[in-house]
């Protein structure tokens, strides 16, 4: 007698359907760690400049340098308020990816469960049956010796 999971196509489906999601979970990841790396370098870009227009500022720059260094800083920084959304954008998208991760795991966790304690049944089944033949056996056995 072989064990057949009734719900064995939904499983695999469910598994399925987890598989993607872990896969959209980890591709979300992976574009926040960009943004947030780009936006890092950006950062560190305007405080390199920040700096080194102090060091000028006190050396003395003409004004046409440090117009063009302002320039230079406000560009970044509409880039960086940029990068800034874009870290938000993509931290929600990977929130809810996982959030979606975690329902598939635990809809699979479910009917793992369900296959596990099916399973246990048709073993007690299975074990119940085998007695009752051994039994049938026995009284035929003993039957037939003539009792």
């Amino acid at each position: 007698m072989n064990y057949q999971y009734k719900f064995g196509r939904v499983l695999a489906l469910k598994e399925r359907e987890k598989d993607e999601a872990l896969s959209l979970y980890q591709e979300s990841v992976k574009k926040f760690e960009e943004a947030a790396q780009k936006l890092y370098e950006l950062l560190k870009k305007k405080e390199d400049l920040e700096a080194h227009q102090a060091t000028g500022l006190q050396k003395g720059l003409s004004i046409m340098d440090i117009r063009q260094q302002q320039l230079f800083i406000g560009n970044i920084e509409k880039t960086i308020h940029h990068y800034q959304k874009m870290v938000i954008n993509a931290r929600n998208r990977m929130n809810l990816h996982q959030e979606k991760l975690m329902e598939k795991n635990i809809e699979v966790k479910k009917y793992e469960k369900i296959r596990e304690k099916d399973f246990e049944l048709f073993l007690r089944e299975l074990k119940a049956n085998e007695s009752k033949q051994m039994d049938d056996i026995s009284i035929q056995h003993y039957m037939h010796r003539g009792g």
